[in-house]
């Protein structure tokens, strides 16, 4: 295997920088909201000007796009540890653990998390930054793409929704889709989307503080739902699957 060539110094420099001002940003991020971060302010605390700092991100959307990027990283590598933790013939048990931790990883990181589903600035498509959150978020579309590809042969639920075309859905994740999954029809997708719709919906009702006061224990409704929704697909949860952390 070839080893690549150390860092240059300036090379080192430019990337203890950049993780600089992503640790700034985030901060920023969590005490004001993306709404409010601003490149002045990230180079003023970093003893910049702000030209300088234009370096390293064109524009506040640049630096957003680039934080979205580590996050779905984040949130996609926490979903496969969870996954992967069980056996791959268990559908039903990886289902209610990628469930699992996409709750424990929202709860745990609240800021990223509205970032990604609440506050993701609409960059320019063709910016870096924008290009590897994307392909991030496909890394995370396709881990749960995955789970129904696995649970589809095991399932009789999915199979009414043959009248779905590829055309239905987005260009963009399409391709991915099909490079990934070639034998699934474009039903399995929309299956896809039905799960995440449904696992994301008391996620982000709990993460923005309006579940709590009407559940006294969201934990274990999250686990029973994310059950239910396994049985829904048609597919049978294991004897022992893991538990929901408050």
């Amino acid at each position: 295997m070839d080893v690549p060539p150390p860092l240059t110094r300036r090379e080192r420099l430019r990337a203890s920088t950049l993780q600089e001002i992503k640790t700034i940003a985030s901060r920023f991020l969590a005490e004001d909201g993306a709404g409010m971060l601003s490149l002045r302010a990230i180079a003023r605390e970093m003893g910049m000007t702000p030209a300088a700092l234009y370096t390293y991100y064109d524009t506040r959307d640049d630096l957003l796009g680039a934080l979205a990027a580590d996050a779905y990283t984040a949130l996609a590598e926490a979903l496969e540890r969870a996954r992967d933790a069980l056996p791959v013939e268990d559908a039903a048990g990886r289902l209610v653990a990628h469930g699992l931790a996409y709750r424990e990883w929202a709860l745990a990181h609240p800021h990223e998390f509205r970032l990604l589903y609440g506050e993701t600035p609409a960059g320019h498509p063709a910016s870096p930054s924008f290009q590897s959150a994307a392909e991030a978020e496909h890394r995370l579309c396709l881990g749960l793409l995955g789970l129904v590809a696995a649970a589809w042969p095991l399932s009789d639920a999915p199979q009414d929704a043959e009248d779905y075309a590829w055309e239905d859905f987005d260009a963009g994740f399409v391709p991915w889709a099909r490079a990934a999954y070639p034998e699934l029809p474009p039903a399995a997708l929309a299956v896809t989307l039905r799960v995440w719709g449904r696992l994301h919906g008391l996620v982000a009702l709990e993460a923005a503080g309006v579940l709590g006061p009407r559940a006294r224990d969201t934990a274990r409704l999250c686990a029973d739902d994310l059950r239910d929704l396994a049985r829904s697909l048609g597919l049978s949860p294991a004897r022992a699957l893991p538990s929901a952390r408050a």
